[in-house]
């Protein structure tokens, strides 16, 4: 009598649902990509004379007394990816002994592979294949570091947004507002529980079997002690730290002038929502983080060409130019790894 295995017959069809939720969720991020650059392109571009006040707005920036807070934007672009390379070696050198240039390169392949593929799956491929065994392990290991990006950018972000509900929104309404504040104190508590919880985030993902895939790698989060964990928190919360003064300094060269309070809530609100929208790749961001910076300064009363200029120069300086840059070290993997006879 022929045995019946339900788990062999149904694998065909789990795959068939995880291949259509997969196509589902390309679909919707290809929808919010093209709304998002749809309602840019019409709230900026569309308005008439727009490219002339533009150009006019860029040469006054880069040749006047802007020039000076542009540099100062540029020379912190090393710095902001030395940190970036910083938390990787932190992460990876628990896996397998690294140095802080093999950890460099990883960084700006990443970033370069990055650029064009869906969901920057490129940047985890180059630090993955930078690392000699426990490659398995190392998908994880960047997971980890990006998680405690996004745990920075949520924390700030969310005291960014409260700033503009408070005042613009929720004026008048002390109920909602208390009601906002507990929300967001949620929010931050359980944005930290996977972080130093993490067998609990193991446990949640064997629940739904498309996501089972991902325990194996995943696994070795609670193999990071609290030590590490509040290291790498902290190279991330000085990486931010970068990217706002970045962008402060590119609103002024470009004359922004609102409040340093306000200022500083917008360009976190910005960062925040960038990151709570799905892209494509990294194109795919500029819309996004445009829309966003665009909106939550027009609250502070400021006009948007100057908002749209800086906040398209922090794109350029802060991923075009060092993807340029790794470019140049591609083609330097394969011939590193056949040197040094890795596998």
């Amino acid at each position: 009598m022929k045995s019946v295995n339900p788990e062999a017959d149904s694998s065909p069809v789990a795959a068939a649902k995880s291949r259509r939720l997969a196509r589902l969720v390309l679909l919707g991020k290809l929808g919010i990509t093209l709304l998002t650059l749809g309602l840019l392109y019409n709230s900026v571009f569309a308005a008439p004379d727009t490219a002339a006040a533009w150009r006019q707005l860029l040469a006054s920036a880069l040749s006047g007394a802007g020039r000076a807070p542009v540099l100062a934007a540029l020379a912190l672009v090393p710095l902001n990816w030395g940190l970036e390379a910083w938390k990787w070696y932190r992460l990876a050198r628990h896996l397998e002994p690294v140095t802080f240039g093999r950890s460099l390169r990883a960084v700006l392949v990443g970033l370069t592979l990055g650029f064009a593929t869906p969901n920057r799956v490129g940047d985890y491929a180059a630090r993955i294949i930078e690392l000699k065994s426990r490659r398995v392990h190392a998908l994880g290991a960047v997971f980890l570091g990006r998680y405690c990006q996004l745990v920075v950018t949520v924390l700030a972000g969310v005291a960014g947004v409260l700033y503009f509900l408070l005042r613009f929104y929720l004026k008048g309404y002390p109920a909602a507002g208390l009601g906002v504040l507990a929300t967001a104190l949620v929010v931050c508590l359980l944005v930290l529980v996977p972080l130093y919880r993490s067998r609990l985030l193991l446990s949640a993902l064997g629940i739904w079997r498309p996501l089972r895939r991902f325990r194996p790698a995943l696994a070795v989060m609670p193999t990071y002690p609290a030590q590490a964990l509040h290291a790498v928190l902290a190279i991330s919360g000085l990486r931010y730290g970068v990217f706002c003064a970045q962008f402060m300094l590119l609103l002024l060269a470009y004359g922004v002038k609102a409040p340093l309070g306000g200022g500083l809530a917008a360009v976190a609100g910005t960062f925040l929502m960038k990151s709570l929208v799905p892209s494509l790749n990294a194109l795919a961001d500029v819309g996004v983080r445009e829309l966003s910076a665009t909106h939550l300064f027009s609250l502070l009363g400021q006009p948007v060409l100057p908002v749209l200029s800086a906040s398209l120069s922090l794109w350029v300086l802060n991923i075009a130019l060092p993807s340029a840059a790794g470019l140049l070290l591609v083609p330097g993997i394969r011939v590193l790894r056949q040197k040094q006879g890795r596998p």
